[in-house]
């Protein structure tokens, strides 16, 4: 006798507002279709006047979990019940996974990126620059930090946002933190071994603007990444790849938060070229 057919798939989503330009859902999609998951995931566009019931019909409705992004990554936070380590540490998530009937908060911002950083370098010991100081960098900081990175210079226009970060990494990972001034083009350090944007220079519609840092200080031995996933080859990766410079995109990082979120909501190890093409196609990225 066959089964009983099941109407009733277990729900994930994304609140965040606006919604409608969040690719997450087209990629988070075709994954769960191409692993024969009964999963959905719904994109919704909460104000943040409704966070807070928006978390609570999750709840009812028996969501697994779901994830937040702008501009509710903070004020998600006083409705969930535990934080993840280095959430804790960032002091904002993006993933809400369902443990033992509670709501924790998960980061993987930073997680995403560290892993697609992995496939050109090993952040362990190495000497970073990274560029801005707002939530995505506060992120991939820490989870560099955490990847045993030997040092992490911060690059920002505010002085005080960046030293918030560099007080924050010194107190609690083994990282060496520090903080440098954005001077009118700025020259990376020679000894960085791993050059990171972690600012939205370059973002979708602005693919034209570039980053104010003196260009002929990359050198060929640099590993250096952007985390603009649209589009997903800015100005600052292709001069770096000009220069033989082994590059990572925004793009790998995206597609690797979704994975790591899959695998929180559902156990299972989803494959990421899948979610990739997903992307490229909903993005026109050819």
């Amino acid at each position: 006798m066959k089964n009983a057919p099941d109407f009733l798939p277990q729900l994930t989503g994304s609140f965040a507002q606006p919604a409608a330009e969040n690719p997450t859902v087209a990629m988070v999609e075709a994954a769960y279709r191409h692993h024969g998951l009964h999963f959905r995931y719904i994109n919704c566009e909460v104000s943040p006047e409704n966070l807070k019931a928006a978390v609570d019909g999750a709840q009812a409705m028996g969501w697994t979990g779901f994830n937040c992004s702008i501009p509710h990554k903070v004020a998600v936070i006083p409705y969930l019940d535990g934080l993840g380590k280095s959430a804790s540490l960032i002091g904002a998530v993006n993933t809400i996974v369902k443990r033992d009937g509670q709501w924790i908060g998960e980061n993987t911002d930073g997680k995403g990126f560290v892993q697609a950083l992995r496939e050109a370098i090993d952040p362990n010991e190495k000497h970073i620059t990274l560029f801005g100081a707002g939530g995505a960098a506060r992120a991939v900081a820490v989870e560099l930090a955490l990847a045993g990175a030997a040092s992490i210079t911060l690059v920002n226009r505010s002085k005080e946002r960046a030293e918030a970060v560099v007080a924050l990494l010194n107190e609690h990972t083994n990282a060496r933190a520090s903080y440098h001034p954005w001077t009118d083009r700025y020259a990376i350090d020679l000894s960085s071994d791993i050059v990171i944007n972690a600012t939205s220079v370059g973002l979708f519609p602005n693919v034209q603007e570039q980053l104010n840092i003196d260009f002929d200080s990359i050198t060929p031995d640099m590993v250096v990444a952007d985390g603009i996933h649209n589009p997903p080859d800015t100005h600052f990766l292709k001069t770096a790849a000009a220069k033989g410079c082994k590059t990572v995109n925004g793009l790998q990082m995206l597609v690797n938060q979704g994975v790591i979120g899959i695998k929180y909501w559902t156990g299972v190890d989803v494959d990421p070229t899948v979610m990739h093409a997903a992307l490229k196609k909903v993005l026109d990225i050819h």
